[in-house]
């Protein structure tokens, strides 16, 4: 209960515009977003996980006194704020991206540097080809919940989903995935486009096998 109240009281504080709060927010939650960002598909080569990931912390920045919420639902709304960011950049891939004008941005973060925290799938792409035998959706859900580690209730705050809706998408997902790495292990099994090191799934995404 105690952490509770600290994160709460952490958001307070950033909302106050205390840059000391905001870089503890951000090393609570910057690593973790540009994994999953990385894990999301993108049609512009030029939409890096750490550009996205500096506009959603600037976004949070100057929409922070908007934000309703206590500390367990910052990650969720920040990574809603990403989500968003990523998608507008696929819409207009053929431009760039302007930073949002704040009237309070901390000074001496740089957001697009996280320390990462959550080396899951950095640096590898396996994950990302597991994912790609999803729908886009149940991709979103897995790679929040079961790459990063956010809850139900943040993950359904990221994507717009009923928590229900967050878990029948979990389970329909895992077990496509676990059904996948059966195939890919059978010695008849047709790995399609899987290499053969998914018959171990990535460390961090947990099938139950």
């Amino acid at each position: 209960m105690s952490g509770r109240r600290e994160d709460d009281d952490l958001v307070a504080r950033a909302r106050r515009g205390d840059e000391a709060a905001w870089a503890e927010l951000f090393r609570a939650h910057g690593g973790r977003l540009i994994v999953w960002l990385r894990t999301m598909p993108s049609g512009d080569a030029a939409a890096a996980a750490e550009d996205i990931a500096a506009d959603a912390w600037l976004t949070a920045a100057q929409s922070i006194a908007k934000f309703s919420g206590s500390g367990d639902d910052f990650a969720g709304w920040l990574f809603s704020i990403a989500r968003n960011v990523a998608g507008n950049r696929r819409r207009t891939s053929t431009r760039r991206a302007t930073q949002p004008h704040a009237t309070h941005i901390p000074d001496g973060i740089d957001w697009g540097a996280a320390e990462d925290r959550t080396p899951l799938v950095d640096g590898d792409d396996l994950t990302r080809r597991l994912l790609s035998h999803l729908s886009p959706r149940e991709a979103e859900v897995v790679a929040c919940i079961d790459v990063v580690g956010l809850d139900t209730a943040a993950t359904s705050q990221a994507l717009g989903m009923s928590p229900t809706a967050v878990r029948v998408a979990r389970h329909r997902a895992l077990r496509r995935l676990r059904a996948i790495l059966e195939a890919a292990d059978s010695p008849t099994g047709s790995t399609g486009s899987l290499h053969r090191a998914t018959t171990q799934p990535p460390r961090g995404l947990d099938l139950g096998m």
